[in-house]
């Protein structure tokens, strides 16, 4: 809401006259379908803000698997948005909105995906249940109702124009992507000069099209629904990183081994090792790095040493080399 109308509320009729706000302007500006969709959508959009998966994000706990489900959830979606925003790009209720060059994601996420998939990326990439959804709706919404194609865009687009750069620097940074953005793409709009400019202009755009107020309404009732089909796929991240996480724990080994799965031990196979529960001096990295004033950010090898040691190949090494060690020492007993 501007701050011309909350200085306003709150006074009786005479009083906002004397304010300068005139009742018809006041209207007109709580009519404005992008003022409708910022107040309509605060709720939905703090939720969003606040789901396990953005605030990990943010904080640049994110795993390269999980980071790869993302980017492959806003591959379907923008692979179904885009197509349905082509298909009424001539409509009137989205027409001004029509931006393909400077908005469109698909071709950007087609590098990511490359990027982090290698070549045969679309033979490994999955629709998952919570984004298959999402997708149904936005199809639906397309051809049965343009209109509300609004709202679907306005979700998306304005939330990446306004986050993307700082989500991009986080990813780098964690997952240690290069700075020349390979897998990064889809966060750079190498068109928009000018984010918070476009974004007026965005908002402009919307706010003249020719809606009632009854039209406009149903288009923020959809962008909570766009909001809520979003924290749908957060959840659903949510759930494999605590799935890839648990594996790892299970597995004895630290979450960034970067084995692949089939290389890790049995179930039956896993040695019991400090977990970061209880007494961590029992832990014997503690007690070799204590003086040293080098735990704050490590991480304890010796669950990943143990492992290791169990596998078939290193115990055959390591048994030679004790062989060796013993015939060398046999030798120069005699």
């Amino acid at each position: 809401m501007s701050a011309e109308l909350e200085t306003s509320e709150g006074l009786d009729e005479p009083e906002k006259k004397i304010s300068g706000v005139p009742e018809k302007d006041n209207h007109t500006r709580m009519a404005d379908l992008s003022e409708l969709l910022k107040e309509g959508t605060k709720e939905s959009h703090d939720r969003a803000e606040n789901t396990q998966f953005v605030k990990d994000f943010l904080k640049g706990n994110i795993r390269k698997e999980l980071f790869k489900l993302a980017t492959t959830a806003l591959y379907f979606t923008y692979s179904a948005l885009e197509e349905e925003i082509d298909r009424n790009k001539d409509h009137p209720a989205f027409a001004p909105l029509y931006f393909p060059m400077e908005l469109h994601r698909k071709k950007a996420l087609i590098r990511d995906m490359e990027y982090l998939y290698g070549e045969h990326w679309e033979e490994q990439a999955k629709c998952s249940e919570a984004t298959r959804k999402y997708v149904e709706r936005i199809h639906e919404v397309g051809q049965n109702e343009p209109e509300l194609l609004v709202a679907h865009a306005y979700t998306r687009y304005m939330g990446d124009l306004s986050g993307g750069q700082v989500l991009k620097k986080v990813a780098q940074r964690a997952l240690k992507l290069p700075s020349t953005g390979e897998g990064t793409q889809f966060y750079l709009f190498e068109n928009v000069d000018n984010a918070q400019q476009f974004k007026q202009l965005y908002r402009a755009r919307m706010n003249a099209l020719d809606l009632n107020l009854e039209t406009k309404e149903k288009i923020v009732e959809e962008a909570n629904k766009a909001f809520e089909f979003n924290m749908q796929v957060f959840s659903e991240l949510d759930q494999a990183g605590s799935l890839l996480a648990k594996e790892t724990l299970e597995d004895g080994l630290p979450a960034h081994d970067g084995l692949p799965t089939h290389s890790r031990l049995p179930t039956q196979d896993r040695l019991p090792v400090h977990d970061g529960k209880g007494d961590v001096r029992k832990c014997p990295y503690y007690a070799a790095q204590l003086d040293k004033g080098a735990l704050e950010g490590s991480s304890c090898p010796f669950g990943a040493a143990l492992a290791m040691l169990r596998r078939p190949s290193l115990q055959f090494l390591l048994a030679a080399s004790v062989a060796l060690a013993a015939g060398l020492l046999a030798w120069y007993s005699m």
